[in-house]
Parts: structure tokens; sequence; C-alpha cells
């Protein structure tokens, strides 16, 4: 990925990758592709905007509200919050 938000790798090891993602306002991950299925836990309420092939949507993030994804999601990821957003991704190997 190479977007603007900073992603912070704590763990990698042959079960899990897990990354903390720190976004300014409008800072995005970059155009990426999940290799793995996914669990992703935010660490504050926030908004964030997805795009994809088929456009773009709008998320509301709750504190502490994990949600599951399965491999091969395809998408930016873009903070559309006034202040400092951030979550953690746990890649399931």
């Amino acid at each position: 990925m190479t977007g603007s938000a900073k992603a912070t790798v704590f763990i990698d090891n042959e079960r899990v990758i897990v990354t903390e993602y720190r976004f300014a306002p409008g800072d995005n991950t970059g155009w990426h592709r999940h290799g793995h299925d996914y669990v992703i836990v935010p660490l504050m309420d926030g908004k964030l905007k997805l795009l994809t092939k088929d456009g773009e949507s709008f998320a509301e993030m709750k504190k502490g509200a994990p949600y599951f994804r399965k491999e091969g999601v395809e998408h930016d990821v873009i903070s559309a919050n006034e202040r400092e957003y951030a979550f953690i991704e746990i890649e399931l190997k």
C-alpha cells in the first residue's frame, strides 16, 4: 500500500499480521487487495470513505466494535473525519 495513513505492524508471524493504521484528516491506505481474511477493530468512533471498483460508500465506525471481511476485498480506505482516526487490522494467515 502506498497511501498517506501511517501503518505500524505490531505482530507478523506464521498465524497473524496485526497492524495499526493512523489517519490524519483525508489520509488514505492506498488502493490494495486483501490477501487474507481480516478483522478490523476501531480504536475510536469515526467515519471512513471506501472506494471500490463499484464506486464509493461510507462506513460509520464504533470504538471497539470489530467487523470481519473475507480475503479478496479490493479498496482504498480514506478518513472522512476532521480529527485523527485509527483502527487495528488483524489479518488471519
